[in-house]
């Protein structure tokens, strides 16, 4: 008879999972799923053009989520502040029925001040397309359309801003 040190084994397999996590999968990806947006756009979409050379940030999000409605201020500030070198780009991932709706979604990004735009992701083709697993995740590109960093959750905008600051000071 095997026995299991089924202790050890949890602890082990926690450790891989932390290591081979999709946000840490990730870091080699670009911008192109983003883009793609195959279920469309909100406020306009963005080109290719408007995005190279700048950092962007994709925040995924749904509009019902009281987290994600936090994070929505810093992104307003940071757009006014580097309009020129930042792009802000939201990708809509609906919780619930009722948030997958459109025009849900069109009364929502008014009412919250969101004019940048923003991907519909019913499908959650670009949530798995960057393996995110929470509302909201903040995925940061360089210049050159990098994933550079993955942030999870609200309460984050310092770590938000440094990065950011960093990857404007890149060339």
């Amino acid at each position: 008879m095997i026995r299991f040190n089924t202790r050890a084994l949890t602890l082990t397999a926690a450790l891989l999972s932390a290591c081979f996590t999709p946000a840490f999968a990730a870091t080699d990806a670009s911008l192109a799923p983003v883009l793609a947006a195959p279920e469309g756009w909100l406020n306009g979409p963005p080109s290719k053009e408007k995005v190279a050379g700048k950092v962007v940030v994709v925040d995924v999000f749904t509009f019902g989520c009281g987290n994600c409605q936090n994070v929505v201020p810093n992104l307003r500030k940071l757009g006014a502040e580097r309009n020129d070198n930042l792009v802000i780009l939201g990708v809509h991932s609906p919780e619930t029925a009722y948030e997958r709706t459109r025009s849900n979604v069109v009364e929502s990004l008014h009412a919250q001040g969101i004019s940048w735009p923003v991907a519909l992701d019913n499908s959650f083709a670009i949530w798995h397309a960057y393996g995110v697993d929470a509302w909201p995740t903040q995925l940061i590109f360089d210049r050159h359309g990098k994933l550079r960093k993955t942030v999870v959750g609200d309460s984050q905008d310092a770590d938000v801003d440094a990065t950011i600051k960093a990857l404007l000071a890149e060339k």
